[in-house]
């Protein structure tokens, strides 16, 4: 295992550059995971991990078992300078161990949905503690897939494998556009259910979601855009009981579809 303890290594200014650069990160098709958690997911997920980087007064205790793991992969194996290796890490103190992976290839035609899917959908998310809360809420109920159309963050942002808690990994993720995912659905013969305030709109516990169904969300400052009200098949709402008239997006999309789940399950 190499020592490392100068900001100026190429290896460090490396791992920095996919940390902060969404075209380094596509140029080299790879992208930094933060914590031991979040890359075993990864390495479970079938993601192929190059190099890792631990901490100097870690490496010899809790990463042991982590570092002999990836040693038996092939994975280059680097020890930092506790001072360095902090300053690497937007956690506090928490993470142990910094990995760099390749990136995976997450198209429509990528999913493999079983029977009676059940997906959400969120149109264009900018916020990367969003992306990752959505994420979250899918694995949470074991749903089939996320879709993010004409998606404004890189998924592999770090802030949003961080908000994911590694759950990006855990979970089918497809990225496309409106257009083909409005097609997608159609010859999957899958509903769309579009979460809106539009006057047909009716509230999100009176529709049936037990056949295969995608639920979509937008924008919280915006919602849906208007290319949803003409493809939509039902229009849902959560009944608002106070002053506020909107809900944080993965708030929103984790009611329905711990709705859909409830009712699947009856």
């Amino acid at each position: 295992m190499k020592h490392i303890s100068s900001a100026q290594n190429p290896k460090i200014k490396n791992l920095k550059a996919l940390q902060e650069k969404p075209k380094k990160r596509r140029q080299n098709n790879q992208f930094v995971i933060e914590g031991i958690k979040e890359i075993q997911y990864a390495i479970h997920a079938g993601y192929q991990v190059e190099e890792l980087y631990f901490s100097e007064e870690y490496s010899v205790r809790k990463t042991k078992l982590l570092a002999q793991k990836l040693m038996n992969l092939n994975v280059e194996l680097y020890q930092v300078a506790k001072p360095l290796f902090k300053s690497l890490c937007y956690r506090d103190n928490t993470t142990e161990a910094l990995g760099i992976a390749k990136k995976k290839e997450h198209s429509l035609h990528t999913l493999q949905l079983k029977k009676n899917p059940l997906i959400l959908i969120a149109e264009s998310p900018e916020k990367p503690g969003n992306i990752g809360a959505l994420a979250r809420t899918v694995d949470a109920g074991k749903f089939d897939a996320l879709i993010i159309t004409d998606p404004k963050t890189d998924l592999y942002n770090p802030n949003v494998i961080r908000s994911s808690v590694g759950c990006i990994f855990s979970i089918p993720i497809a990225l496309t556009t409106n257009e083909e995912v409005f097609s997608f659905l159609k010859s999957k013969k899958i509903k769309l259910y579009s979460a809106t305030l539009s006057q047909k709109a009716k509230p999100y516990t009176q529709e049936d979601y037990t056949s295969a169904t995608a639920i979509a969300v937008g924008k919280e400052n915006t919602g849906l855009s208007e290319s949803w009200c003409n493809q939509s098949d039902h229009y849902i709402i959560i009944p608002m009981k106070g002053v506020n008239d909107s809900l944080n997006v993965s708030v929103a999309a984790g009611i329905i579809l711990f709705e859909a789940i409830r009712q699947r399950n009856l």
